[in-house]
């Protein structure tokens, strides 16, 4: 009985192996296109958008309302695409860590609160990204083989 579990709990484990790329592929177009949709959004009501910075006090809101809807935007997209996946998470953090700091904080009181913003949960996927990269099926991948880049396995 051992072996006939050991052998179909390795058989399991070879065919998750092989479908290993699957994983980054979903949750690069099911995250990406949530900010495709919301930059959207905020590029579309650009006005509004502004109004809401404003109304939280965040410096140059016309300018930092703009960046922020196409980084979103423009992020959205690129994770989709698997396109410069690792450059985009930078700025993508960045638009987090300055939601936090100048819009979400002011509502919190603790270490709890803080760890359950969403804001928090987007910077771990955005970071597991930058670290771990698109996965196989993206263009990143077919960039990086056109280039003749080597990368450790």
């Amino acid at each position: 009985m051992r072996q006939i579990l050991a052998a179909l709990a390795s058989r399991l484990l070879e065919v998750l192996y092989a479908g290993r790329w699957v994983g980054p592929l979903v949750l690069r177009l099911g995250f990406g296109y949530f900010w495709l949709e919301t930059g959207i959004a905020k590029v579309h009501n650009l006005d509004g958008f502004t109004q809401r910075f404003v109304g939280w006090g965040i410096p140059f809101p016309v300018f930092s309302a703009t960046m922020s809807a196409w980084t979103d935007l423009l992020g959205g997209l690129l994770l989709m695409l698997g396109l410069f996946t690792r450059l985009i998470c930078v700025p993508m953090i960045v638009n987090m860590l300055v939601a936090i700091a100048l819009v979400v904080s002011a509502s919190l009181s603790g270490l709890d609160d803080y760890v359950e913003t969403n804001e928090v949960l987007y910077i771990l996927i955005f970071f597991w990204l930058l670290v771990a990269g698109p996965g196989k099926a993206s263009l990143d991948t077919l960039v990086v083989r056109w280039l003749g880049v080597r990368a450790q396995a």
